[in-house]
């Protein structure tokens, strides 16, 4: 008798989970910074013909065994080939600036690095709101908060990236009234999540943020049409 197909799934057994497919949630499950300047790039419709580029603050391997490059994007931390917005940005691929090679997957040793570190340090069990994982910000990210709709705001360094045990990558910010020692490392009590706070609004790479603290009218102007959109 010649078997009938069948839409279940449930038999179907993911290589790199060996769960069923059905039950694989494709988040986060380790993280590497980059440390070699590689960056992501994009274009928007308001520039179609210009590549913009966005430094990579690292790579992340999904459950599913996928691996995608990370960055701060607007108010979250977005895997790069997620990124299909017109006018705010889409995905074009990656570029190596010491060679201006540009390329569409992850690099091949950051591949690796992720699938050995994961299988080295594999947890079967994990609990809700456990911390996996924390790397500190190799690309000068800051965060801006304000709490009266940008009359001010500040502008305050990430230290560190924290891994989640449900896959969210948060913004490690340093309380400096809880300081104890210096320098603060990560995993410090005295850091706290930025996307916890309701002050908190978006992401800045060092290079718009130190714009920002020296009053650059192009900066400024970003930030105005931020704040109206």
């Amino acid at each position: 008798m010649k078997p009938q197909a069948s839409d279940n799934r449930s038999n179907v057994i993911d290589l790199f989970s060996g769960r069923p497919v059905d039950e694989v949630v494709d988040r986060i499950v380790r993280i590497a910074p980059e440390l070699d300047g590689l960056e992501m790039l994009y274009t928007n419709d308001t520039s179609p013909n210009r590549l913009y580029s966005l430094k990579v603050v690292c790579w992340a391997l999904r459950e599913s065994g996928e691996v995608v490059g990370l960055v701060p994007w607007l108010n979250q931390v977005v895997p790069c080939t997620e990124i299909n917005d017109p006018l705010n940005g889409r995905w074009e691929g990656y570029r190596d600036p010491g060679t201006n090679d540009i390329f569409y997957t992850p690099p091949k040793h950051k591949v690796k690095e992720l699938e050995l570190a994961e299988a080295f340090y594999h947890v079967e069990q994990i609990r809700d709101g456990e911390i996996l994982q924390e790397i500190p910000d190799g690309i000068g990210t800051h965060a801006v908060l304000t709490d009266n709709g940008f009359r001010s705001f500040v502008l305050i360094e990430v230290l560190s990236w924290r891994l989640m045990a449900d896959g969210a990558v948060h913004a490690m910010l340093v309380d400096e009234d809880k300081v104890k020692s210096t320098p603060v490392m990560p995993g410090d009590p005295c850091l706290y999540s930025a996307q916890e706070q309701a002050e908190f609004k978006y992401f800045f790479q060092h290079r718009i943020a130190n714009k920002i603290k020296e009053q650059d009218p192009e900066a400024l102007a970003a930030i105005s049409m931020l704040i109206e959109n």
